[in-house]
């Protein structure tokens, strides 16, 4: 079992930059390929970005690239999420997720366990 812990939220306004960590607790943080999801209210969670178990691998979704990157430091056992050029469509709740099979960066909810309690953000216009 890993357990997750999500930071670096907040209010900010259009246009400005955020840094999400996830610090990961566990000696096996670099076994998993992980995730970044978001959920608005009322909306379903959707799949952000995603990393592979090195960091070779990098996935997003599309409204999302080139303004936001994923990486992950395997000796601090943290990922991140650098958003820059944030919109108000990008407010919502973040939560980053182990991948169910280790070593596949999947784009659905099901195929993560180990959520972490998420961290909002807020994006004004």
């Amino acid at each position: 079992q890993v357990q997750l812990v999500e930071s670096g939220g907040g209010l900010v306004q259009a246009g400005d930059s955020l840094r999400l960590s996830c610090a990961a607790s566990g000696r096996t943080f670099s076994s998993y390929a992980m995730g970044w999801f978001r959920q608005a209210p009322g909306k379903e969670r959707e799949f952000v970005a995603g990393i592979s178990r090195s960091g070779g691998g990098r996935y997003y979704l599309d409204s999302v690239k080139g303004r936001f990157t994923i990486s992950r430091d395997n000796a601090k056992n943290t990922v991140y999420l650098q958003m820059n050029s944030l919109k108000p469509e990008d407010t919502a709740v973040y939560y980053c997720a182990t991948a169910r099979m280790s070593s596949v960066v999947s784009t659905r909810p099901n195929d993560y366990d180990n959520w972490g309690q998420g961290t909002q953000v807020t994006v004004s216009s």
